[in-house]
């Protein structure tokens, strides 16, 4: 899919302008701030402590080389990415491999995004039930989350009364005796299929930029006060986090092995590493909203000129300050949720599972906001996975639109392409809804997406080095430092995704 070419624009040159012309790595962090952080970074938490810290940190800061590399190629050849990673070198049927791989992965991606409507049905099945059971299971649930809190406070304070726990967990194993009676009401399926078919009507007839704007607004006011939640936490004595255990989160450690979990702590970790920050998903998605932006149409056809190079460093820059304000908002939000989940999740012993996982992580706001926590909770996971939900399939609807043409299923024109975004943006949802429906398990989905991503990261900064060294025009090229840090992402994401990899063929090697 080329740009059409015009006569070109010239790019800011100031920091007011040059901020007013960002906007595709926010329209990512909208994307990005969602089950990453809000599912499985404080599930890292929950389950490792603060030991992962530094696993976090890495996972958001290595990509943006990366990130940026694809945008250079994209802003300098006019290309998308999925075109960039057809001309890879290597094995080819009809395509390259490397797209192979990234339409298993897509596959993925929709079942995350199933996890994800699952996530968005159990948020308004406890903010509005639709049926009576569904009334009647929301108090046992909160009440057993509760109970385990009230033990691991008690415990943390010292207060060592044995008939009080014997009691409170007597009263978590008859509640969760009444749970199990219950059965599933069905209300997360009803509301998990209302929000799929509402989405998939407003992104096949293109009318979502108002839900688009009110998503990202209230995205960015729940990044706010996970954010204040975190500090207004070190005035809390039974909860805040002290210096010694941020600094055990650099000691590049293993957490250990939990008995009585399907996934170790370590399995989590690397799942979370393919989704925290620019997941590989969002490494291909990127170019795809620079072009929309008009990064790449703005510097002009590519004819070599000294006009030409001037306009396309200058889009460049701007490109690459749009890539590390995004970074620093969501590493802020990851590393927020990480230690949230660490210091309230894991010092109470909770571990988001499949059925009560919003219930659960509604547990990390209670130190802070008491009663208020868990419609401050429900508002704020809302919009951060519908918004996910949201953005995430507009994003790949453009991918596979393009992808149909480099399969050769559609003919490779501007017109075509926005027609199968739209159809695809029809589909989506509903396919994804369809995959929940069927596995019933959101937070594997999600995760299960986390780590094959991670196994893709080592291919994509392969092809970052690619276009660094075969495809950069000359003038363009970065530095040398910048080449130390492109290779330090390279080799960063060869030892996590073979290590995903590794494990996945082979899942003992995390049981050892």
């Amino acid at each position: 899919m080329n740009q059409a070419p015009d006569s070109g624009q010239d790019p800011p040159r100031t920091f007011l302008p040059t901020l007013m012309r960002m906007g595709p790595g926010i329209i990512l962090a909208g994307s990005i701030v969602g089950s990453g952080e809000l599912v499985a970074t404080t599930k890292v938490g929950a389950q490792a402590g603060f030991c992962l810290l530094w696993l976090i940190l890495l996972g958001c800061l290595i990509k943006v080389f990366t990130q940026v590399e694809i945008g250079r190629f994209t802003i300098t050849w006019g290309r998308t990415s999925l075109e960039g990673l057809d001309g890879i070198p290597g094995p080819r049927l009809k395509v390259s491999w490397l797209l192979w791989y990234w339409l298993a992965m897509t596959c993925l991606v929709l079942t995350q995004q199933g996890g994800i409507v699952a996530g968005v049905g159990q948020t308004l099945t406890i903010g509005c039930p639709l049926t009576e059971r569904g009334r009647a299971l929301h108090d046992p649930q909160d009440r057993v989350v509760r109970a385990r809190v009230e033990i691991a406070l008690r415990e943390m304070r010292g207060e060592d009364d044995p008939q009080e726990k014997a009691r409170l967990k007597e009263e978590i194993e008859a509640l969760a005796a009444r749970i199990r009676t219950q059965g599933d009401p069905g209300d997360t399926r009803i509301w998990a299929a209302a929000v799929a078919a509402i989405t998939a009507i407003l992104l096949a007839t293109g009318r979502y930029r108002m839900i688009q704007m009110v998503s990202l607004a209230l995205v960015s006011i729940f990044t706010f006060v996970t954010i204040a939640t975190v500090v207004v936490l070190q005035t809390k004595p039974d909860w805040r986090v002290s210096g010694g255990e941020i600094l055990s989160g650099f000691m590049f450690r293993a957490p250990p092995r939990i008995e009585g979990i399907a996934r170790t702590p370590a399995g989590t970790a690397l799942a979370a590493f393919g989704l925290i920050g620019v997941g590989a998903a969002e490494l291909i998605m990127y170019p795809y909203w620079l072009l929309e932006k008009g990064y790449a149409r703005f510097t002009g056809p590519r004819d070599g000129t000294a006009r030409w190079l001037e306009r396309a460093r200058g889009w460049i820059r701007v490109m690459v300050a749009d890539a590390w304000v995004s970074m620093a908002v969501y590493t802020s939000v990851t590393v927020a949720f990480y230690l949230l989940g660490a210091a309230v999740l894991g010092r109470a012993g909770l571990d988001p599972a499949d059925r009560d996982f919003v219930h659960t992580l509604a547990q990390m706001y209670v130190p802070v906001f008491g009663s208020w926590a868990e419609p401050i909770f429900l508002l704020g996971a809302f919009s951060v996975l519908y918004s996910t939900f949201f953005v995430a399939l507009a994003g790949n609807a453009r991918i596979a639109a393009d992808a149909l043409g480099l399969f050769g299923l559609t003919e490779r024109s501007e017109a075509s392409r926005r027609r199968w975004a739209a159809i695809l943006g029809g589909v989506f949802p509903l396919l994804s809804l369809a995959i929940y429906l069927f596995v019933k398990a959101p937070v594997e989905m999600i995760l299960a997406s986390g780590l094959c991503q991670a196994v893709m990261l080592p291919m994509l900064g392969g092809a970052a080095l690619y276009f660094r060294y075969r495809r950069s025009d000359p003038s363009l090229r970065p530095g040398r430092l910048w080449d130390a840090m492109l290779w330090l992402s390279f080799g960063g994401f060869l030892a996590i995704g073979g290590w995903a990899a590794l494990t996945t063929l082979f899942p003992d090697l995390l049981r050892s």
